[in-house]
Formats: C-alpha cells, structure tokens, sequence
C-alpha cells in the first residue's frame, strides 16, 4: 500500500524498462499533440476572412486556438 501512496517509491519500482517505456509514450503523445496542432494551423489558415469571420476567429488567433485543440489549455 506504501508503494501506492507514495510515488516515488511506486516510480522506484518500475525500473528502467518502465522509465523507458513512459518516456516513449510521452514522446510519441507529444508528437500527436504537433501534428494536431499543425493541421489545427494548416486549416484555419487555409480559410477566408469571410470565414474566418463567420466563425469569429481572427488570423491572430489561429495560433492559440491551435494550441488550445493540441494541449486543451491557452497560452
């Protein structure tokens, strides 16, 4: 139960195999996140200002909004 309560004794017990394999995960995670966020970019960019304007976006803030779709929070 200590192991539970306490991370670092549970992060302790994964190993090396274990840290490898969450650094991995993170990784490829991260590069999910990118390419969400470049296509997210790609798109709104790719729109008119009429429609850009119809959807109240502005070229300036296609960037965060893109941000905000990959990792769920504003700048």
């Amino acid at each position: 139960m200590t192991a539970i309560a306490n991370p670092t004794i549970a992060l302790d017990d994964i190993g090396l195999r274990g840290r490898v394999a969450n650094l991995i995960q993170r990784l490829q995670d991260e590069r999910a996140r990118r390419a969400i966020y470049r296509q997210t970019v790609r798109e709104l960019s790719e729109l008119s200002l009429r429609d850009l304007d119809d959807l109240g976006i502005s070229r300036a803030m296609i960037q965060s909004l893109a941000y905000e779709a990959a990792w769920g929070k504003a700048k």
